[in-house]
């Protein structure tokens, strides 16, 4: 376990199903390994329609944990009227904080480009009739997230869930007014463009997660991630950013709270 953070902070993306959570129980282990660490709250996100529904019932088992719906990327090709009809339906509700993860990925060859940004823009719109932000997949496919943005009119709020750009990417992101979500890719040694953008990005313009069970932070890279790694992101990012950990810990918590509109913990 990490070094408790002097400041509590917000995992905002995880994926406690994949954590092999299935019951109140097994979320309220995952929850209070994390809140010994300083990670007190969290998002889980599904990827597909089951998760979706599992991931909005789990946020009602605890006052930790809050939920993210949509489908993902790479599960579009057969993304029909009966998907967006539940998808919608769980986005409404109160504990759903945002729709997502959705966007582009062009790694994985598991649905052709075009099901991909029609399902993109499909829950872009939904976003903005829900009022709630988005956010986004993007894996080697930054100028086509970006361009239908501009085409679509983004929503209000806009994640990066696990940016992966280069500085370039970072300041237009950045001047766009969209929130960048760093992960533990951000810690790798060979992510030399990664953490240079991660310098530049202003604070309360970042927020800090896991992608839990995958991508755990450097020095455990290739083990089980889960939220309470959250911390090791987080204490890397303040070094990096040469800023203290507690002002850090505060900029992640008040933006997540803000991006999802969260009860404030840090006020004053």
């Amino acid at each position: 376990m990490p070094e408790r953070l002097p400041a509590p902070v917000v995992d905002s993306h995880t994926h406690l199903d994949a954590c092999g959570a299935v019951t109140a129980a097994d979320v309220a282990e995952l929850a209070d390994r994390a809140a010994a660490a300083g990670v007190t709250r969290m998002v889980t996100v599904a990827d597909d329609l089951d998760a979706a529904r599992w991931a909005a019932e789990a946020s009602t088992w605890d006052e930790r944990v809050w939920a993210a719906v949509a489908i993902h990327p790479t599960r579009t090709k057969d993304f029909g009227e009966a998907e967006q009809s539940e998808i919608e339906r769980l986005a409404r509700q109160d504990r759903v904080v945002a729709v997502g993860e959705t966007g582009l990925d062009y790694y994985w060859d598991y649905s052709p480009p075009d099901a991909q940004q029609e399902a993109f823009r499909w829950h872009i719109d939904l976003a903005k009739r829900v009022g709630k932000p988005l956010m986004i997949h993007d894996r080697d496919a930054h100028e086509d997230v970006l361009r239908i943005l501009d085409e679509e009119g983004a929503p209000e709020t806009v994640v990066f869930h696990c940016f992966s750009g280069d500085e370039d990417i970072a300041r237009r992101c950045v001047d766009a007014g969209y929130v960048l979500s760093f992960a533990g890719t951000v810690t790798f040694r060979n992510a030399r463009a990664l953490q240079a953008a991660a310098r530049l990005v202003p604070s309360g313009q970042f927020l800090v997660e896991t992608d839990a069970p995958f991508l755990t932070p450097h020095p455990f890279r290739g083990r089980p991630n889960e939220p309470y790694c959250t911390a090791y992101t987080v204490a890397f990012l303040a070094d990096l950013r040469s800023e203290g950990l507690e002002q850090v810990c505060s900029a992640v918590s008040e933006t997540a709270e803000r991006v999802f509109r969260l009860p404030s913990v840090t006020a004053g």
